[in-house]
């Protein structure tokens, strides 16, 4: 490990010890896997794993975070969320994500509160300071703290770190909830969730580990990586006959960008 990157991440190290006890926001994905991954070595079982299921939360992601969180030897505990009962968050704006963090944080504070644990932790990294995240207000408004962004810990040092720590999923593609494939503006059901995680299930059943599957009402736009559009170009026979049976009448496909309702929103502000 280099001699910058060894220094952030004895600082991180340090600094979560400090605060004796911890709750961590785990969401599988591998940036909170390296903040629960920390705060376990450093706090043991005074460090405890919370994932919010929803509607919006794939499956699959819901069973990663278990494995996950038993390789690392971290007490989990699964809690509900309601974002999906909110119309405010049903309406789909662009602050969208604002919602759902208040609810996760909420949420995360009335178990801080049963447990005796006052200190909430993130994954958000120094790169997320970047992007277009609603959600960074709402951690701002419940006093989360966000050891990776506060050690200037960027996206690649995040994997370099897990890698070296053997995390096995290191190299895990980021995996935003099913909302977060509808465009802004077009209301969330819980049937347009439904029949994105389906779809999404069905491609990565070929293998396809990074993909969006995009609800435009009868359209789905598959996003994949241009080495993995010959498997959709091999298999566009059955992923038709799926996405017809799913819901979806017509089928686009396009380059994999992450976060490309974003940039669509970007350049609107830009306009």
């Amino acid at each position: 490990m280099e001699k910058e990157l060894s220094q952030k991440y004895e600082r991180m190290g340090n600094e979560i010890k400090k605060l004796g006890s911890a709750i961590v926001a785990f969401s599988g994905g591998v940036d909170s896997a390296l903040v629960l991954k920390v705060a376990h070595d450093v706090l043991g079982s005074h460090a405890i794993a919370v994932t919010a299921d929803s509607p919006s939360l794939p499956r699959r992601e819901l069973e990663e975070t278990k494995n996950i969180a038993r390789q690392i030897g971290a007490k989990h505990l699964i809690i509900n969320t309601e974002e999906t009962k909110n119309q405010n968050y049903l309406k789909n704006p662009n602050n969208r994500c604002y919602y759902c963090k208040s609810e996760l944080y909420t949420k995360l504070k009335l178990v801080s509160e049963q447990l005796g644990i006052k200190n909430i932790l993130n994954g958000t990294n120094f790169d997320d300071l970047g992007d277009y995240r609603p959600g960074l207000k709402a951690a701002d408004e419940s006093n989360v703290i966000s050891p990776l962004k506060d050690a200037k810990i960027t996206k690649n040092e995040v994997r370099q770190l897990a890698k070296e720590l053997g995390l096995k999923i290191w190299d895990k593609p980021s995996s935003p909830c099913l909302s977060s494939r509808v465009p802004y503006g077009s209301e969330i059901t819980m049937e347009k969730l439904a029949m994105i995680e389906k779809a999404e299930n069905f491609l990565k059943d070929f293998g396809i580990k990074e993909l969006r599957v995009r609800h435009f009402g009868n359209m789905a736009r598959i996003e994949v990586n241009e080495d993995n559009r010959i498997i959709i170009n091999n298999n566009f026979g059955l992923i038709e006959r799926k996405f017809n049976q799913i819901g979806f009448d017509e089928i686009e496909i396009t380059s994999f960008k992450s976060g490309n309702l974003n940039l669509v929103l970007n350049v609107r502000a830009e306009n």
